[in-house]
């Protein structure tokens, strides 16, 4: 059996990052993502850095752009890592849009640095498509009397319907010494079903051992075809107040599902207070990801391209406003903070750990004609998990040092997660042809890992089956 070993998603939430040892002279990378909330050391920077043995990786297969995923690539790239970057096409045109970002913040803002390392990067991208089977190149065994043989590697990506351009892994090797074949599938971040614009993802045929994402493994989504008329009502009760409905949202994925949504609402809806609210989408980076997403139309699912055909926009419609420069943000915040015109806002960051979003919510925390409405998982030791667990509470929360009290209304829509739940995570497994002798879960906190870890040997016993499975 192949040996997994974790740089980073395996006992928390993000970080994500697993090599996958095939023999002496050879690994893979599946992502290479960056700590956030707990999962982030004090001293982030030596977190950063690429401390394991890099000279076996043939080749860096990313899942999604999400920045848990990718967000130590500059890193990687920094340790001298040359080899290929395999992506989806979807993936590869969002990723140095990502990587840009992930630059400026935590690395540098040196222009001709930034540009060196996008340069590299384009040289390094490998887009392949769903569903084919892509050769890794190989070095040469010494085997038996006859000479050189050649080991099998290949991948192959599925869509894992988390955001567009999200997928699983496939691995197929075959030992040149023993002959021996292995299956390994990551899942990366899988999706939950019905969601905007993105197909739900189908279960492989089956794998010997399962990587398995378990964020959501303790828990059920609402049913999520009833979450519209959830954001509706949510937002109308905030609109009743007069005031700002802030979302904190990653600018990839969920803004764009949110502004699908939203359209539909104005669409369906016949009040006035629907017609003309502003949706203001305060992320220049979260614009751009829209505007891609627009252009990657033949990636949508076949509700979306029904709207299409039927000459509505579902991600660029009247309502929207985007704010782009730092002066006009801040202008922005002040005007709605002064005025309480009903607006809606979405800002990153989603887990409320940076971005422009924070503005929003020092200048209208303390107000209760404001409603802050969460959309997305908030991980532990983030102000988005504090302002979730303490805000119905009437209580308070730190943000930039400062003790900020709590009285803007606070609710959650949990069925819009990115996330599978409990349910998705199993039926992913029992839908295999053939089920993994081993699964090993990764990207969950604890208690999201035990309690999967539970379900999936009850699932297994109940089959008469075997499996081991380790968290």
């Amino acid at each position: 059996m192949l040996d997994i070993i974790h740089h980073g998603g395996a006992t928390g939430v993000t970080g994500s990052c697993h090599q996958l040892l095939l023999n002496r002279h050879e690994s893979l990378l599946v992502d290479c993502g960056l700590f956030q909330g707990e999962d982030a050391a004090e001293d982030s920077f030596e977190q950063l850095q690429i401390e394991f043995d890099i000279s076996t990786v043939k080749a860096l297969v990313i899942t999604h752009v999400h920045i848990d995923h990718v967000g130590r690539l500059p890193y990687l790239l920094a340790a001298g890592f040359t080899g290929p970057i395999i992506c989806s096409i979807p993936t590869a045109k969002l990723l140095p849009l990502v990587i840009e970002d992930a630059l400026k913040i935590g690395f540098t803002r040196n222009a001709q640095l930034i540009e060196r390392f996008q340069a590299q990067l384009e040289k390094q991208i490998v887009s392949v498509p769903y569903g084919k089977w892509h050769s890794i190149s190989s070095v040469s065994d010494v085997s038996d009397h006859n000479g050189a043989s050649t080991s099998t590697t290949r991948v192959k990506l599925k869509r894992a319907g988390h955001i567009l351009g999200s997928s699983y892994v496939e691995v197929s090797y075959q030992d040149a010494e023993t002959d021996e074949k292995e299956r390994i599938v990551f899942s990366g971040d899988l999706g939950a079903p019905y969601a905007p614009l993105l197909p739900a993802p189908k279960s492989p045929y089956g794998c010997d051992q399962l990587v398995l994402e378990s964020t959501y493994g303790n828990r059920q989504h609402p049913d999520r075809r009833q979450r519209r008329a959830t954001l509706k009502a949510a937002v109308e009760q905030a609109l009743a107040n007069g005031g700002t409905v802030m979302v904190p949202a990653f600018s990839i994925g969920r803004t764009q599902e949110l502004l699908y949504e939203l359209e539909t609402i104005i669409h369906q809806a016949r009040s006035p207070q629907w017609q003309s609210l502003e949706i203001i989408v305060d992320s220049p980076l979260a614009a751009r990801f829209t505007k891609v997403y627009r252009e990657l139309k033949p990636y949508w699912d076949k509700e979306a391209q029904g709207r299409l055909r039927s000459g509505r926009h579902p991600l660029n419609f009247a309502n929207i406003y985007t704010v782009d420069s730092h002066a006009e943000h801040e202008q922005t915040v002040e005007y709605l903070a002064k005025t309480g015109r009903p607006a809606l806002v979405i800002a990153a960051s989603g887990m409320c750990a940076g971005g422009r979003i924070m503005n929003y919510l020092k200048a209208m925390l303390g107000d209760e004609r404001h409603q802050v409405l969460f959309v997305g998982y908030q991980g532990a030791g983030t102000p988005g998990r504090d302002i979730q667990q303490y805000g119905p509470q009437g209580g308070w929360v730190t943000i930039d040092g400062e003790r900020f009290d709590i009285k803007a209304g606070v609710s959650t829509i949990s069925g819009y997660s990115a996330h599978a739940d409990q349910k998705d995570l199993l039926n992913f497994v029992k839908r295999m042809r053939r089920w993994p002798h081993t699964i090993r879960l990764v990207h969950g906190e604890q208690t999201a890992r035990t309690a999967l870890k539970a379900e999936l040997e009850s699932l297994y016993k109940r089959k008469g089956r075997s499996v081991t499975v380790r968290s």
